[in-house]
């Protein structure tokens, strides 16, 4: 496959925080192996930008930039293969922000997950609304496309909390493409409903949160002491063991082969002793991580090495950054104006821009649309379908026979500001359909 032909997958892994086992087996293990698979082109960035938004403390955000490049290598990501690089090594990331700011509308962004939970939780506390959101956060979203967009990602591996950032990139995609000319390739959110969740200490999902986590590189002592601590039942010695709800059972399989599974799930049944169930998991958690943790703390005595290799990275995803940066600088009018020396050619007939519908999914599941004017703001937003089918009818329906017609419709959307606007805008549709 050429290189054109090949699939770009971009991740953003945000610097802050102790990788623990939850991480490595959700998330690290498996998109390292992805990165290996033929015609895919991955990007993989140390977003530190977006950790500012939460981490205050420069040091810590150094330190963990050290610790999550350390990690990534160490589980055998292989810069020469990928592109792995820091986001603010790239500085036409946020140069791309602004210019996508410049056609963001401020009520895009008043339905970001993040802004509303913090609004919400100010109110419940009796604050005011914005008390303590900052910029960053409230931008989030923004630059969030940007490291999408910058480099033409197709898809972005995303929790399903996530969804909503990359429908956001896509919308601000398609304003600028619709203004501009053709740019960005709109992106896909891609959802592994597969993903490994391991249990904790105390039997919980393996959490910060919850302190009940197991750090990926701890000292081979310190993760025998982790291990022998996990929280067991009573069951005394040649008592069988259930492996179901069991977390020791969850561990070892999620590092085992199925063969070893099996084996210990036999054992289980026999009655094997728990601190021999723990025993065992330790060491085959060990034998995966040794030559890893080996590779780690040679990397972290070393930062001028890691160092060097997000250099290069940067220097990799810059070849294709800065161009393309260039590029987009003069769709806006950013150009030398040396250029107008020259005869310049008879203006161009302005360009209609009418108003277009929008359809999304949200984090619900459920499926929402939305009339945007000429200048891209919200003049009729629904409320959610059950299905992609159902919204979409009632587009066809809005734009063939207008809001008032449709009064049947009216219950499934929200009461629009400017009923006139509407009826408007749908009527510029049905002018320009005939």
């Amino acid at each position: 496959m050429t290189a054109a032909a090949q699939i770009r997958v971009l991740t953003g892994i945000k610097p802050s925080g102790t990788p623990h086992l939850g991480n490595y087996v959700g998330a690290i293990r498996p998109t390292v192996r992805a990165s290996r698979q033929p015609g895919i082109d991955s990007f993989l960035f140390l977003a530190d930008y977006h950790a500012l938004i939460s981490t205050h403390d420069p040091a810590r955000v150094q330190r963990s930039t050290l610790e999550i490049a350390a990690t990534w290598i160490a589980c055998g990501l292989d810069p020469e293969r990928v592109t792995f690089y820091r986001q603010s090594d790239i500085p036409e990331i946020p140069e791309l922000t602004w210019l996508l700011a410049c056609v963001c509308g401020k009520g895009l962004l008043n339905r970001a997950h993040a802004y509303k939970a913090a609004v919400d939780h100010n109110i419940a506390a009796g604050r005011d609304p914005d008390d303590g959101v900052t910029m960053g956060l409230y931008l989030y979203p923004v630059l969030m496309a940007a490291d999408i967009l910058m480099f033409n990602a197709h898809r972005v591996p995303v929790g399903r909390d996530q969804i909503q950032h990359v429908e956001m990139a896509r919308d601000l995609a398609s304003s600028f493409n619709h203004r501009y000319g053709e740019h960005f390739t709109l992106p896909q959110a891609e959802i592994d409903e597969q993903v490994a969740t391991l249990p904790g200490l105390d039997g919980r999902k393996m959490s910060k949160s919850y302190d009940n986590v197991i750090p990926l590189f701890a000292p081979r002592e310190q993760l025998r002491r982790l291990i022998m601590g996990i929280v067991t039942d009573s069951r005394a010695p040649g008592e069988p063991k259930p492996t179901d709800g069991s977390a020791i059972f969850q561990l070892y399989q999620a590092f085992a082969t199925p063969e070893e599974s099996a084996a210990l799930a036999r054992d289980f049944a026999a009655g094997i002793a728990w601190s021999d169930a723990k025993e065992r998991l330790f060491e085959r958690i060990d034998r995966e991580l040794a030559p890893m943790r080996a590779t780690y703390d040679d990397l972290m005595r070393d930062p001028g090495r890691v160092e060097a290799i997000l250099q290069a990275g940067a220097a990799k995803a810059r070849a294709i950054a800065t161009p393309f940066a260039q590029r987009l600088r003069r769709a806006v009018g950013l150009r030398p104006l040396r250029e107008l020396a020259a005869a310049a050619p008879a203006p161009a007939p302005a360009k209609v821009v009418l108003p277009a519908f929008k359809q999304y999914r949200e984090a619900d599941g459920r499926f929402y649309f939305k009339l945007t004017d000429a200048r891209g703001h919200v003049l009729l937003q629904s409320l959610g379908f059950d299905s992609p089918r159902e919204a979409g009818q009632a587009v066809a329906r809005l734009k063939a026979q207008g809001w008032a017609a449709c009064a049947d419709l009216h219950a499934m959307v929200q009461t629009p500001a400017d009923a006139a606007a509407v009826e408007a805008a749908l009527a510029a549709l049905r002018a320009a359909a005939n």
